[in-house]
């Protein structure tokens, strides 16, 4: 088993509770008061990339040694001469090849290219509440830093404001909340993609968005019932809405029309609802049919309107892998979203987080190979997202970096919720009589948060960029959560300039495998990648033989 590190003297950075890869807490709390590296992140951006007290202390780093596969295990490349991607009029020249200048910004699509600032996206935010009640945070947030956001699943089916007939959509509140708050900050970067299973495919979520938003929305399907192999999706704790979920046509656990689960309830005995999704794909039994109700799925849509479709796919075997690779290939999808699933928004079962899939870093290599025997056969790569406990700015040059070229962007599930969670408990501090619509947990500023300064001018290193963007009348309508995520998404931007600076690429495209090292013998043969003393060891001899 591998322990992570809980505290990071250098940076002043302390998980509250037990820390995962990605470097959150495997429980991230809204109400935390701080301070794992994404919260404080948060608040002072790109000046979490520095060790703390500059001046007054000296520090070493602790990770020069790797146990285990993943991308913990994976190391980046340096070098001491060349540059490569810089973008005219500049040139060579060292004054020219400064980190800032190395460019971040990335697109994806097949016939219609998408741009992005920055190259995350969120993970899909669907019907659970936590997604539901700091919305305005993370779209708000994502526009204003151009980045993708994803509507997930089930959204319509568990709104009681929702009107459905004959099984199709009339009225749909809280979906037309979560793409009009993106939309109103939108300025071309970034992207809202809506997610869609079985449940939304049935109630007509596709025929709805396109009559009321057009083809501006992109339209991501989804396999299997979650990222994970199955879970629940929200928990309630009223048996009438228990009972208004069981009745749109989920399913419920307990069944809370059980004469036994109802006078459970009474009693207090049974206290919550699971509601769950079908699986997808059941009637299915070979690789031809999966084939063919995909096709006719994405042809569906694109006869509806859409231009632009994606596919969001899970931790699943290979075969699941390739079929998703070459149907994407095929179906020209402008973005394959591949999930390690080792994360989520709240109601996947825990041991199934732990035991179950394939990881990140494997899955990731295996995608990368089989992209690369498609295009041997002159067959275009769909565009990929890689997902599955990312949080820091080397995650992303890690990610685009071991799927290259055929990876565009890193999805981010758990990390950019933790800005929203922030901002909404600061934000409920000084506006006390919004707190309760804020979500906020506060009363009143911990001392983590005063460490960064009394007002929100001086808590958010995002607050000045965000009112150079949108005016300083607009700003009183800008959630703070939306500015921390901006701070957030900066600091990540940032550091990934600084990685790509010393990698001598300073353009997103440029990144290579060969940038990647292996830091021990078993990452290299799950991974491909060369291990660390092997790499460059051919050229390294050449020059002493010379």
């Amino acid at each position: 088993m591998i322990q992570w590190v809980k505290n990071n003297d250098a940076i002043g950075t302390v998980n509250r509770g037990v820390p995962c890869e990605s470097g959150l807490c495997t429980l991230c709390d809204s109400s935390c008061k701080g301070k794992c590296e994404t919260w404080l992140s948060s608040l002072k951006g790109r000046k979490l990339l520095y060790p703390r007290n500059f001046g007054q202390t000296t520090s070493g780093a602790w990770l020069v040694s790797s146990v285990g596969t993943g991308y913990h295990s994976l190391r980046i490349q340096g070098y001491a001469y060349g540059a490569k991607g810089i973008t005219p009029p500049l040139t060579n020249n060292a004054d020219d090849c400064l980190f800032t200048n190395a460019r971040i910004d990335t697109e994806f699509g097949t016939k219609e290219k998408t741009v992005c600032r920055v190259p995350i996206m969120t993970g899909a935010l669907g019907s659970t509440f936590i997604a539901r009640n700091y919305w305005e945070s993370f779209a708000v947030g994502s526009a204003l830093s151009g980045i993708p956001i994803v509507v997930g699943e089930n959204v319509v089916g568990v709104d009681k404001e929702s009107v459905l007939k004959n099984g199709r959509i009339e009225k749909a509140p809280e979906l037309d909340r979560r793409i009009e708050t993106f939309f109103r900050y939108y300025d071309g970067h970034g992207a809202m993609i809506v997610q869609m299973n079985v449940e939304d495919t049935r109630n007509g979520v596709a025929e709805y968005i396109i009559d009321k938003f057009g083809n501006k929305v992109i339209m991501e399907l989804k396999w299997g019932q979650g990222a994970k192999n199955i879970g629940g999706e929200i928990q309630v704790k009223s048996i009438a809405y228990a009972k208004f979920l069981k009745d749109r046509g989920y399913l419920v656990d307990p069944d809370p029309y059980n004469p036994i689960v109802e006078a459970g309830f009474e009693a207090r005995a049974v206290s919550a609802f699971a509601r769950h999704s079908r699986l997808g794909g059941t009637e299915l039994s070979s690789v031809d049919q999966v084939r063919e109700s995909f096709m006719s799925s994405v042809a569906y849509l694109r006869k509806l309107g859409f231009t632009r479709i994606t596919l969001k796919t899970g931790a699943y075997d290979m075969e699941a892998l390739a079929m998703a690779i070459r149907f994407s290939a095929d179906a020209e999808l402008d973005l394959l979203t591949i999930d390690g699933s080792g994360g989520g928004t709240g109601m996947s079962p825990w041991n199934m987080m732990q035991h179950w899939g394939i990881p990140s870093v494997a899955l990731h290599s295996k995608a990368y190979e089989y992209c690369s025997i498609l295009q041997a056969k002159g067959i275009r790569p769909p565009d990929l997202s890689f997902a599955g406990g990312f949080a820091r700015e080397d995650h992303i040059f890690k990610a685009i970096a071991l799927g290259a070229p055929f990876s565009k962007l890193v999805c981010m599930g758990r990390a950019p919720m933790i800005p929203g969670f922030l901002g909404s408990n600061i934000e409920g501090v000084f506006k006390p009589e919004k707190r309760a619509q804020l979500h906020g947990h506060w009363e009143s500023l911990p001392p983590s948060v005063l460490e960064a300064g009394k007002y929100p001018e001086e808590i958010f290193s995002g607050w000045e960029p965000v009112m150079e963007k949108v005016g300083r009348d607009e700003m009183k309508n800008i959630p703070y959560g939306a500015i921390a995520m901006y701070a957030f998404a900066d600091k990540l931007a940032c550091g990934l300039q600084q990685f790509m600076a010393g990698a001598r690429k300073f353009s997103l495209g440029e990144i290579s495998r060969d940038d990647l090292i292996s830091a021990n013998r078993e990452t290299e043969e799950v991974t491909g990648i060369t291990f660390m003393t092997d790499a460059k060891n051919e050229e390294a001899l050449k020059v002493l033989n010379s």
